[in-house]
């Protein structure tokens, strides 16, 4: 039995729903487990998935009698009585934030079905993670650290941030990666005031300041990590903020367990920056699951209750335009007592010594 297609059932059948359309990939994937282009149909006899000519073979060769779905290929749909379901179905629901309006239109116009929104109810039951889901995080909180460690050793004189961006995702898919969690960050000195920089071909010197914003992908989970690097020696501007940031991170995973307030955490951690004068340039974490950013976010807006199982990157960061930038980022996991850190490189200065490499 699909435990999870059963899970939506039961909330459907509480909305009073006839069934709903899934078209998110990732939720696609978390209630199926196929990877394949395609959406999901949960109707009231039977679950279908509804993909193409591509695709219809091999997830028939992953589907099994305990997945309980039925794939169609779109050219035998007629095996499938779509235009009854909808025609037959009073309220429908389907997922408001990844459907077009050119086929929201289409669903009223040709099929006069009711579209009710389910306003995120997956994303939601996603915050939560089973042991198995914690399982890959974790996998892939080990790759990254290991393709930090491996970084630390390869860094040269010249090697531009392009050149270190490729050796990261290199890294990881020999070491046992689906690939990088997102489009890495690697910024050398000025270049890291800029929270999401894209590598260029700055080259690396002797006094830089280096940001790695990276994670690992491990059958389909993430994880989420940022370290600094001193080039030889520390530059005396960068000190107070690498140990604000540092002091900010541990005072929010300190506070973090099952059934905690975010919202006064933040706030606190907010006013930390106003007495300090520095900018908060983004929010200070996210939830970390099938996507890189799922919910919650971690900010002072509304009260927001920690669940146990939940899994966080918590990331402040210090930016000064033109001359730097600080963030250090690690993925936490909620228990019911406490916030383990599940990337384990450590935050110390980072001083990596080239002289003798030139």
């Amino acid at each position: 039995m699909n435990i999870r297609i059963k899970w939506l059932r039961d909330q459907l059948k509480s909305m009073e729903l006839e069934g709903m359309i899934v078209s998110n990939p990732i939720n696609v994937r978390y209630l199926t487990g196929l990877e394949e282009e395609g959406i999901f149909i949960i109707a009231p006899k039977e679950n279908v998935f509804i993909t193409d000519t591509r695709y219809i073979e091999s997830v028939n060769n992953k589907l099994t009698i305990d997945d309980e779905i039925v794939a169609y290929d779109v050219r035998n749909l007629s095996k499938f009585d779509y235009e009854g379901f909808f025609m037959c179905s009073n309220d429908i629901g389907f997922e408001e934030k990844y459907v077009t309006y050119e086929t929201y239109k289409k669903y009223l116009q040709k099929y006069q079905v009711n579209l009710v929104e389910t306003e995120g109810i997956i994303e939601n039951h996603r915050i939560v993670k089973e042991e198995d889901e914690i399982e890959k995080i974790q996998k892939a909180c080990q790759i990254t650290d290991n393709t930090f460690e491996y970084v630390k050793k390869i860094l040269q004189y010249g090697m531009t941030e392009k050149e270190l961006s490729f050796e990261i995702e290199k890294f990881m898919l020999e070491n046992g990666a689906d690939g990088v969690a997102f489009e890495s960050v690697v910024a050398f000195g000025e270049n890291t005031s800029m929270p999401h920089a894209v590598p260029s071909n700055r080259k690396l010197e002797s006094g830089d300041i280096i940001q790695l914003d990276i994670g690992a992908k491990y059958k389909g989970y993430c994880s989420d990590f940022s370290r600094v690097i001193f080039v030889d020696f520390v530059k005396n501007e960068y000190e107070d903020s690498y140990q604000f940031v540092l002091e900010q991170q541990q005072k929010i995973a300190e506070s973090f367990r099952d059934g905690t307030n975010v919202k006064p955490i933040i706030k606190n951690r907010e006013t930390d920056y106003r007495l300090k004068n520095f900018d908060i340039m983004h929010a200070f974490g996210h939830g970390v699951g099938l996507c890189i950013h799922e919910e919650p976010i971690l900010n002072s807006k509304m009260d927001l209750y920690l669940k146990e199982n939940s899994v966080l990157a918590i990331e402040p960061g210090v930016y000064k335009p033109g001359r730097f930038g600080i963030r250090i980022e690690d993925t936490y996991l909620i228990r019911k007592n406490s916030c383990i850190n599940l990337t384990k490189s450590g935050k110390d200065y980072n001083i990596v010594n080239l002289k003798d490499s030139k």
